[in-house]
């Protein structure tokens, strides 16, 4: 392998590991193996020998993909694509070359029109300055690929319609054709963006374009700039990730069953050894699990990930011996059975009933968590117990509000462990309206801006 080839690949390396892959040494020396078998003629057959020595974790092979293509881009400068197609093509003959590839489910013909797409309406900046790249929303919001599904099927035979008498099938079979040029439009928006990634990272660098362009990996994206398809994928995610953390768990609380050492046995039994312990006897492990309280803030900036943690908490249920879920913007209102019933059908209506059914304001709508928790100390305090671990799920953005340490402080002794997960970095903890500094020194809080974030602690501090 030539110095230039390693060099590549160590950045390639390091570009995904700044995105959260797991990639070491002993991973970049089987890559190395991997191009040194399978060589570089066959691109494909290259990707998924360098996924399998590179890719340990789920969810992040599209973190993968994006970053080997721009590595190990699928050729240098102007398409030939571009290159050969008429150089006064407009937005409408895209959206033409567009449509009837849709209509032939042709994949390559679709790459080979996001490639001039890209050409011919993505350059942004000035040429020749750092201000030049290529931009894929630009593209999209010059094209307006979304639009060409009612056009595509129309002109399918039978005009795209399944009313009219036509029967059920025929209404099965548009929308399958529906689905499927959907799913067309989706690979194109990709493909768009590939090629914007790639003829930028020729301008401006493959590893500032890889730090900035590349979409993080699921368990990286933070619950408080996901968009509702992000947040969407989390959701899809949580029973997968609950039977992973479960399993932790499990060994977490076996490794725990033989309990503490019985100094006054174990001194008993050491007289037999010349007073040497060789075999220390354990107390009898006491068989009960923990009880589990959350207390979620609901409000808008939070929201998604206080609806994440609620599902994940209910997936796990069978860790604890009792969960029970409160949720709050000003007013605390126990939402259990909202909780568990969203859990069962998908969790998509969750935050939907709760502002419905569930009195979670008073006069005002914003967050105020002194008065929340005033709420939960007036109404709910039997909730807690010496067997009870409380979670706090917020930003701590108290809106200036009396923040009642008092109230906070009786909920923390009165539990046997409280903590607060607190999806806002840390860094911002403290400035402007955000308590959360004043509230750590009550209970211990713990940045939760991910899913990665979240995993650790549940896996490392949540009692078992």
């Amino acid at each position: 392998m030539s110095t230039q080839l390693a060099t590549r690949l160590v950045e390639f390396v390091e570009a995904l590991r700044a995105k959260g892959a797991n990639a070491g040494p002993s991973e970049s020396i089987d890559a190395a193996d991997v191009m040194r078998v399978l060589g570089l003629d066959d691109r494909d057959l290259l990707r998924e020998g360098l996924a399998a020595a590179l890719v340990r974790r789920g969810g992040q092979r599209d973190v993968f993909d994006q970053t080997f293509d721009l590595f190990f881009p699928v050729g240098v400068g102007r398409p030939e694509a571009a290159r050969d197609a008429d150089e006064n093509l407009d937005v409408q003959q895209i959206r033409e070359l567009l449509l009837m590839a849709l209509l032939d489910r042709d994949p390559r013909t679709l790459a080979q029109i996001a490639e001039i797409a890209v050409d011919v309406l993505g350059e942004v900046g000035q040429p020749g300055t750092d201000t030049a790249g290529w931009s894929a929303y630009q593209t999209i919001d010059r094209l307006q690929p979304q639009t060409l599904i009612a056009a595509a099927m129309a002109m399918r035979p039978g005009g795209g319609s399944g009313s009219g008498g036509q029967g059920l099938g025929t209404q099965f079979t548009d929308r399958l054709a529906r689905d499927e040029v959907r799913q067309g439009v989706e690979a194109f928006r990709e493909m768009v963006q590939a090629e914007a990634r790639r003829r930028s990272a020729e301008l401006r660098g493959r590893e500032l374009v890889a730090r900035h362009a590349v979409r993080s990996s699921r368990d990286r994206v933070d619950f408080l700039s996901a968009n509702r398809q992000q947040l969407e994928e989390l959701r899809r995610s949580v029973k997968p990730l609950a039977r992973i953390l479960a399993t932790r768990l499990s060994a977490r609380r076996r490794r725990r069953r033989r309990g503490k050492i019985d100094m006054r046995r174990t001194l008993r039994r050491a007289m037999g050894t010349g007073g040497v312990p060789m075999k220390p006897v354990f107390e009898k492990p006491r068989p009960t699990r923990p009880e589990l309280v959350l207390l979620c803030d609901v409000s808008g900036s939070v929201s998604g990930f206080s609806n994440f943690t609620m599902l994940l908490t209910q997936a796990l249920s069978a860790q604890f011996s009792k969960i029970r879920v409160f949720a709050f913007v000003n007013a605390m209102a126990e939402v259990t059975e909202i909780v568990r019933d969203g859990a069962v059908s998908g969790g998509g209506d969750i935050e939907t009933r709760i502002r419905a059914e569930a009195r979670i304001t008073k006069w005002h709508t914003s967050s105020d968590y002194g008065e929340a928790f005033l709420d939960f100390q007036e109404f709910f305090l039997d909730a807690v117990g010496p067997r009870t671990a409380v979670l706090i799920l917020g930003d701590a953005r108290n809106n200036n509000q009396n923040p009642r340490f008092d109230a906070l402080h009786e909920i923390a002794m009165r539990s046997r462990r409280t903590y607060w997960l607190n999806p806002e970095h840390h860094t911002r903890w403290g400035l402007g309206d955000s308590e959360a500094l004043a509230y750590a020194e009550i209970v211990p809080m713990h940045e939760c801006a991910n899913v990665d974030q979240l995993t650790h602690f549940v896996t490392r501090l949540l009692p078992v």
